[in-house]
């Protein structure tokens, strides 16, 4: 499949329009706090969770709304600053959230998915949305700019917008996929780790976008760590409006497996960027897990090391201790046989192998140093035990981690 990155985020896709602004449920007048992506005509759409017990009431909200509409939606709006969770009247505020964008827009409630995100346990005011939602629809458009303040509008502690497109072909037909994500702490493998929100112009069935989230997401989002924790408002919606024009894809067909690279392919970059950008971090780590005995043990060593916070630190410092890699795996649950265990540090600036069957190796600690002092650091593990591979990322963890999560509400 030949897959390239365009711009145009969100609105990448055919019929897709956004736009984002600041209503004033955030204090800086500076940061934008409220975003909508509209389809112009019906799309399908599909959703994965938090498998936090605590969940926003936006995620229940936008679940029934998918159930009622049999997988049809419209439109996505999310606010940042308050993530109305734990809020006796939660349900009420994310349902009246619905309602606003439906009446601007003359569609359904049933027709809006609904995202929060922000502090948890406060109640969230609706009269700052409901004051500024006729200019919210009103400046929707399909600009890139448009998909740029959409991304810009979901972020609390990110540093940077988390913002991509690509395009592809299917039935000879051009076909898109966009999406923006925010995600930069309470980032932790158990879906989703974040909110993004996608949008593809591909004819495919509910049941269909379903099954290719689902299971895109297990190696995309589901191996990302920053900090262990794993959030309450924390989902991953599409909605694809089939404006490509290609024969529907109903069936785990050619065409599926094409759609589902796409979509792998966007959700990895996705993946990489909310790590890169984890709170505090300067450092993205980049775990690979070869020749396992089986995928669900590669997976369940390359997240181990990912959320080790020893191992975390040690990168933080540029400290090659390669002792804190195995005891991640000797702890991780997953049947391994740590004799046939090799590890190999990687960054631009080199490759430096500092184990081999379980046992160190001299090595430069110099030459160490000057690999793990770049700003993307590979940790290559070899198992020596099968063929099966897997990839988690996650960052280093900093002083600025504790700052930025001691004031977090401030």
């Amino acid at each position: 499949m030949d897959l390239k990155f365009i711009s145009g985020g969100v609105c990448a896709s055919k019929n897709f329009l956004a736009n984002g602004i600041h209503c004033g449920i955030r204090k800086d007048k500076n940061k934008k706090d409220l975003a909508l992506i509209f389809s112009e005509i019906p799309a399908h759409s599909a959703a994965v969770y938090t498998k936090n017990l605590v969940k926003g009431a936006p995620l229940i909200v936008t679940k029934e709304h998918i159930k009622i509409n049999n997988g049809i939606s419209q439109g996505i709006i999310c606010n940042s600053g308050n993530a109305n969770t734990c809020n006796a009247d939660g349900i009420e505020i994310a349902e009246a959230m619905a309602n606003l964008a439906a009446n601007e827009l003359n569609i359904t409630p049933e027709n809006i998915l609904i995202g929060s995100t922000g502090v948890i346990g406060q109640k969230l005011n609706i009269e700052p949305i409901k004051n500024n939602i006729h200019e919210l629809v009103k400046n929707l458009n399909h600009s890139p700019e448009a998909s740029d303040s959409a991304a810009r509008a979901i972020m609390t502690t990110d540093t940077q917008k988390k913002e991509i497109a690509a395009e592809f072909e299917i039935n000879n037909k051009i076909c898109h996929i966009g999406g923006i994500a925010k995600g930069s702490g309470m980032i932790h493998p158990n879906m989703a780790t974040m909110l993004v929100f996608l949008t593809s112009d591909v004819n495919i069935s509910s049941e269909c976008l379903q099954k290719a989230l689902s299971n895109c997401v297990d190696s995309t989002f589901n191996m990302i760590s920053i900090d262990g924790d794993t959030s309450t408002n924390d989902m991953a919606v599409i909605l694809a409006n089939g404006s490509a024009q290609n024969n529907l894809i109903d069936s785990d067909n050619d065409e599926f497996k094409i759609f589902c690279s796409a979509l792998n392919t966007i959700l990895t970059k996705l993946s990489r960027m909310i790590a890169a950008d984890g709170e505090g971090a300067t450092k993205l780590l980049e775990c690979r897990i070869f020749n396992a005995s089986d995928l669900n043990t590669a997976r369940i060593c390359a997240k181990s090391v990912i959320c080790s916070s020893l191992f975390k630190a040690a990168m933080f410092g540029a400290d090659a201790n390669w002792g804190r890699v195995l005891c991640a795996l000797g702890y991780s649950g997953a049947d391994i046989d740590v004799n046939k265990i090799n590890v190999e540090f990687e960054s631009n600036a080199g490759k430096i192998k500092v184990c081999e069957n379980g046992a160190g190796l001299d090595f430069s600690e110099e030459t160490a140093k000057k690999i793990l002092n770049e700003n993307e650091i590979i940790i290559n593990i070899n198992s020596n035990s099968g063929n099966y591979t897997a990839t988690a990322w996650g960052c280093d963890l900093t002083y600025d981690y504790v700052k930025i999560n001691g004031s977090y509400r401030s």
